[in-house]
């Protein structure tokens, strides 16, 4: 533990970061994402406690889908599924090869299924992203090329989407464009198909620094229609291609404890639920809190600068793991035992299947679940 700058005690850390949270008129919580299913619950305890917001990363990433799937819902499966029934395989506005290394060779390309014996024969693999950098993205870092490559102008997905929605629907697809045409053709012959999606089709911050962060739940709100419609032809299915470690945790913590996933209002004494007010980057971009507690500071590097300006004028607090980078000075820092390296745990896969994890090694450090109940305490 640290008081700026300087090592302190696990006690004095403590003392301190009570002591900020109950001078606060407005906290902030954030991060969640490199915790375990417990830490999760007490932070949830603590903002409660503290009546401060409460913000996991998904708010920076896949925010607006879970915007879509609260209005439309979602055909969904498990990693599993995929590896075992689907037979098409649709990447739209990612790059697995890049952000998920080993999809491609654990679930969705390359391993024999119950029924996909034959693994990467038995499938169709299609990558559906920005016109500049879709011909150069692969499926792994081996450098495996999908089966066909379908370049779009960025911002033009809805349209692509509504196209293929209106050819499937009238059963004709000539006067698509040759790469959509196909896709249709391909999707109506599939049995079991599968559209993973990403920030592409998200359009947020991660993505890209001039994407427009509420068009996203557009995009997916129409991709998911998509999807629900294709059930009356084959069995298919939507899944968000996940980046932060357990973030997918995150969101169910959350909507276990509070009702919402993510962007909730603690400040009144029941939650309150609203993107965009509520969100850490929005608080912080319009100086509304006067506090922040981060548990894990991976998706600082993409807040705004007005949002990092005011995050370094307020008293932080910090938890993360050993050696991470600190985009911002906290007022006081803890040092936490990493999950299924340092400590047990249990973790949600991007598919929501939860995980236990074990400890492999000894530490001193403590979890992120005791420093945030013994803050909790001390308030």
């Amino acid at each position: 533990m640290a008081l700026i700058g300087q090592p302190a005690g696990f006690a004095a850390g403590v003392a301190r970061a009570a002591e900020i949270l109950r001078r606060a008129d407005y906290p902030l919580i954030y991060g969640l994402s490199r915790s375990a299913t417990a830490g999760q619950r007490a932070a949830v305890e603590l903002a409660e406690r503290a009546g401060a917001v409460i913000d996991t990363t998904a708010s920076m990433c896949h925010g607006p889908s879970i915007m879509a799937i609260q209005e439309f819902g979602e055909s969904t499966c498990t990693l599993g599924e995929v590896r075992n029934r689907a037979d098409l395989v649709i990447f739209w506005g990612c790059h697995p090869g890049a952000s998920h290394p080993r999809h491609a060779e654990r679930y969705s390309v390359f391993p024999p299924g119950r029924y996909r014996e034959g693994g990467r024969s038995d499938r169709t693999i299609v990558l559906v992203g920005p016109a500049d950098q879709v011909h150069e993205w692969r499926l792994d870092p081996q450098g495996a090329a999908a089966d066909l490559v379908i370049p779009l102008e960025r911002g033009r997905d809805f349209e692509a989407i509504a196209m293929l929605r209106e050819a499937l629907r009238t059963g004709s697809g000539s006067d698509l464009p040759p790469e959509l045409q196909q896709l249709s053709v391909l999707m109506r012959g599939c049995r079991t198909g599968v559209v993973f999606f990403g920030l592409g089709l998200v359009e947020t911050r991660m993505w890209s620094d001039d994407a427009l962060p509420t068009a996203g739940n557009v995009n997916v709100g129409a991709l998911l229609q998509l999807v629900a419609e294709m059930n009356a032809h084959a069995r298919f299915f939507a899944r968000r291609m996940r980046l932060q470690g357990d973030v997918s945790g995150a969101d169910n913590v959350l909507t276990w404890q509070t009702g919402y996933p993510f962007a909730v209002d603690l400040s009144r004494g029941s939650p309150r639920y609203n993107p965009g007010e509520f969100s850490a980057g929005d608080l912080l971009d319009r100086g509304e809190v006067d506090a922040c507690l981060l548990i894990g500071a991976e998706t600082l590097r993409y807040f705004s600068r007005a949002a990092l300006e005011h995050l370094q004028s307020i008293p932080t607090i910090l938890l993360d793991y050993p050696g991470a980078d600190q985009v911002v000075s906290p007022e006081v820092c803890f040092t936490t035992a990493v999950y299924g390296l340092h400590a047990a745990g249990t973790i949600y896969r991007m598919d929501n299947v939860p995980v236990p994890l074990r400890a492999l090694a000894d530490t001193d450090y403590p979890s992120d679940e005791a420093v945030l109940r013994a803050i909790c305490e001390r308030l």
